[in-house]
């Protein structure tokens, strides 16, 4: 078992350095002016051919932005499930600690999220209202491929009935499938933004999974 865990940090870890790396090679690799108003972007050539090869769909974008409100508000059912168990055991302390950890999850996304917000690794292909927004890594696909599986990992345990469980996972898996693809043939994201998402998450997800199953087993 723990060389089981300890090979799960290791790839999630891996990821996370793997992002990192990706990160840096954006800003220094086939560095071109091929984004709106001559904003500068990295792996030109790649994505400049895969924007030109998909082409931009508002609608598509529009629906996926739209469903993006979905996995806020499991987020937040999540919150809603902390609080009111926060508010009956009246202490931090009785709140299971899976929830707990969820949590601190939601925060580290979060402050990922902030993060490039402030520091402006790309921008997107296209203007928004008329402006330039940022867009590495692609938030869209990083809160789907984050809340959705770790939602998953909550539902496993919370469902009693086998094929509602089946049922709701299956849907779920279909949704980030979905949201992924969809951001990514939008055309609102470079190919790099949306292979940054996923790598990000990636390596976050695993380590929340083996910290939750960690504490049960404590």
């Amino acid at each position: 078992m723990k060389k089981k865990n300890s090979k799960t940090i290791l790839v999630a870890l891996g990821t996370l350095v793997a992002f990192a790396l990706w990160t840096f090679l954006i800003r220094c690799v086939d560095v071109q002016p091929i984004g709106p108003n001559g904003s500068r972007v990295g792996f030109a050539a790649i994505n400049g051919a895969f924007h030109a090869l998909t082409g931009v769909h508002w609608a598509l974008y529009t629906l996926t932005d739209w469903l993006g409100l979905v996995p806020i508000g499991i987020a937040l059912g999540f919150a809603v499930l902390g609080l009111v168990q926060l508010i009956r055991r009246k202490s931090l302390l009785k709140v299971d600690r899976d929830i707990l950890i969820l949590g601190g999850f939601y925060i580290v996304v979060l402050a990922a999220y902030l993060l490039f917000e402030t520091v402006v690794i790309n921008f997107r292909p296209v203007l928004i209202d008329g402006k330039l927004e940022a867009s590495y890594p692609s938030s869209t696909t990083m809160l789907a491929l984050c809340v959705l599986p770790t939602a998953m990992i909550q539902l496993k345990t919370r469902i009693r009935g086998d094929a509602v469980r089946r049922a709701i996972l299956g849907i779920f898996v279909a949704f980030t499938v979905f949201m992924v693809v969809g951001r990514l043939l939008s055309g609102v994201h470079w190919l790099s933004d949306i292979v940054g998402g996923v790598l990000l998450s990636a390596g976050l997800v695993p380590l929340y999974a083996l910290a939750v199953k960690q504490r049960k087993n404590a």
